[in-house]
């Protein structure tokens, strides 16, 4: 990963990085795996994170079809 700095503006150069850590997910990672989470535990916080996941888009899929079916 790469950051220019440009007129020796390293705070915007910083900046710029600590955003494109942030959507990388470096972050998240780092939190993750700052103590050893069991195989289980993993499991289970993969698999609520895919129940928000498909629950997130059905109620996108229920607002996109509710506002159609108005018009």
């Amino acid at each position: 990963m790469q950051v220019v700095v440009r007129d020796n503006n390293v705070d915007q150069a910083l900046r710029a990085l600590k955003k494109k850590l942030q959507r990388e997910g470096v972050y998240r990672e780092m939190k993750l795996r700052r103590f050893y989470e069991k195989p289980s535990e993993k499991k289970a916080r993969e698999q609520a994170a895919a129940v928000r996941r498909a629950r997130k888009l059905e109620r996108k899929r229920q607002e996109r079809d509710g506002l159609s079916s108005n018009r």
